[in-house]
């Protein structure tokens, strides 16, 4: 990808903005704070609001930032692959400020305590109020990830996201773990709740039988005279990264050419401005965008990356500008263009951290999030410990939450070792907070929860390690198909993300030091089974393991020693910072 001078101006100013606006406001009250930080001047004539990767969060929360975001091949130290300071630098955010806070792990638990919370619909409704007030037509895009990710969203099979959805104001969707509900509640909440106000579209999944379209594959809009064309691009590896059964009739897929089909022919019916609603990954995003011709935008999502820019990459049509708008309703990208004589002539871009305190919260939205929580709060707020230590996830490797779900699992089950997937949602605890049963499920809500144990011969757990580090370190974002590294308990290892397929770990060994042996068998616990026979082998969903083993931690829960493999290659890589 290639930057031209003035494309590369813009992004430092966009930067630039993005953490110098934030800091002289931090001790300012709610309203004050809200017309000083949030107060966009308009600029062009079509405004997008962005936001992705909520995860089912309704209410205000802590989320930290990844210490490891690692990218390989040529994506080494490029956007998105910066953290901490590497971050700051590249943005021009001055540390120890609100915009350091959002967009980086840095000094976390003292600034969580000082700046508050971030996110929740009800400080969000009032940012996307303030905004589409000053902009005329301007529309809200969700890029997916909405209905899952709590106990509520769960409970209702998303039912409360989808309320708050339509309250919000959403005008445009795409999905990927939305389809973890099941094929029929995905089309009743599209064909039902949604009809007529919010359009879900996904050019890149058709019927497994015939191919036809499951969605549409773009929302046409006429915004103050301009004809814009969003396309929609759901996760293209849903079968993989999710059961299979949940989405048996229909295919997933990248399906850039039909993609670059889909762009023609809305170009060809007049479209002026043609932006890509993607759920691919901020690295796919990048490369798709350097293939594909005529798209101006791509609002990204998936790997809940906060990006503080927009980057514009060459392409043989011209130029996209690729954006990645983080997770957990922390973020709202707010993306103007100025579409002149038929075509895109500027814009300006922007993704403004929701910081609870400097907001004041919608009532009505409010009143909506009381009332969906109100059959349910007793048992969301069940306290089941005390954390001693920060309980975060979010990273290549494991978290601290990863960890406990781990030690959990070896404790309860009497494994050898834990395998935990590579979620990037779940909320983050301060220490000293209490582990309600809220926050103990904002990690576990999921459709197919089971909580397994299963022997695994030494061969199969390396094979397992290195399939999921191909998958994560390809250095083709292509073959990227889900989330970070398989989290683990009672085990270490060596990862070389640099290395070839099958040569990347090595050096296996259990919490006693002793290595693994390929032909040795472990008992190996685990959860999240994707394969449909665990609907009926008769396995606990995992929060019934980890529930009790939390109550029995008294009186408090230790910090957790995080397990992070020995990294081989990575010397003054700005993607780490441990």
């Amino acid at each position: 990808m290639t930057l031209a001078r003035r494309e590369f101006l813009q992004v430092l100013g966009a930067a630039s903005a993005a953490g110098m606006a934030l800091g002289p406001h931090a001790e300012a009250d709610a309203a004050t704070a809200e017309a000083a930080l949030y107060d966009l001047p308009r600029f062009g004539n079509v405004s997008l609001l962005h936001m992705t990767d909520c995860h089912a969060q309704l209410l205000p929360l802590h989320f930290r930032e990844p210490s490891v975001n690692l990218g390989v091949g040529a994506m080494r130290g490029q956007w998105p692959h910066l953290v901490g300071d590497a971050l700051l630098k590249a943005a021009k955010i001055p540390p120890g400020t609100r915009a350091a806070h959002a967009f980086t792990m840095l000094d976390f638990e003292r600034a969580a305590r000082r700046y508050g919370r971030v996110g929740g619909f009800a400080h969000l409704a009032t940012l996307v109020k303030r905004l589409k007030a000053s902009r005329p037509g301007a529309l809200l895009l969700d890029g997916g990830d909405t209905w899952q990710g709590s106990a509520t969203a769960l409970w209702t099979q998303g039912q409360d996201m989808v309320d708050a959805a339509l309250a919000l104001g959403v005008d445009v969707m795409t999905g990927h773990w939305e389809f973890t509900y099941g094929m029929e509640r995905v089309k009743q909440i599209v064909e039902k709740d949604f009809q007529g106000r919010i359009q879900f579209i996904a050019q890149n999944v058709q019927t497994a039988d015939f191919g036809d379209p499951v969605f549409p594959s773009h929302s046409w809009r006429e915004i103050n005279g301009v004809p814009v064309a969003i396309i929609g691009q759901a996760f293209p590896y849903t079968p993989i990264a999710n059961p299979r059964y949940f989405v048996a009739d229909w295919r997933f897929g990248i399906e850039e050419a039909n993609l670059q089909k889909t762009v023609d022919e809305v170009r060809a019916k007049g479209a002026q401005l043609v932006v890509l609603l993607s759920h691919n990954g901020m690295d796919v995003d990048l490369k798709l965008a350097s293939r594909v011709r005529g798209i101006d935008a791509i609002l990204g999502g998936h790997t809940h990356d906060g990006v503080p820019l927009a980057l514009p990459i060459s392409n043989p049509g011209g130029t996209t500008l690729v954006t990645n708008a983080g997770s957990n309703g922390k973020f709202l990208g707010v993306m103007d263009f100025d579409v002149r004589n038929g075509k895109l002539a500027d814009w300006r871009y922007k993704l403004l951290p929701v910081f609870t305190n400097q907001l004041t919260p919608d009532p009505a939205m409010q009143a909506l999030i009381d009332k969906v929580r109100g059959p349910y709060e007793a048992r969301l707020a069940e306290p089941l410990a005390v954390t001693e230590g920060l309980l975060y996830r979010r990273g290549n490797f494991n978290g601290s939450w990863d960890q406990l779900i781990c030690d959990a699992l070896i404790d309860v089950q009497g494994a050898d070792l834990a395998l935990s997937p590579g979620f990037r949602w779940g909320t983050t605890l301060l220490p000293g907070e209490t582990i309600t049963r809220e926050r103990l499920m904002d990690q576990l809500a999921i459709t197919y929860p089971y909580a397994t144990l299963t022997e695994m011969s030494g061969e199969m757990l390396k094979t397992v390690l290195e399939d999921v580090a191909d998958n994560l370190f390809n250095p083709d974002p292509y073959y990227q198909q889900g989330g970070d590294m398989v989290r683990t308990g009672g085990l270490a290892y060596t990862c070389t993300p640099a290395a070839a397929m099958g040569r990347r770990i090595a050096d296996l060994r259990l919490a006693n030091g002793r290595a693994i042996e390929a032909g040795k068998t472990y008992k190996v616990a685990g959860w999240a089974p994707v394969a449909e026979g665990a609907r009926t082998a008769g396995w606990k969903p995992v929060w019934e393991v980890i529930e009790p083993w939390l109550k029995a931690q008294k009186p408090r829960v230790k910090p957790r020693r995080v397990s992070v493999p020995k990294l081989v290659g990575i010397a003054g890589d700005p993607g780490v910072r441990l």
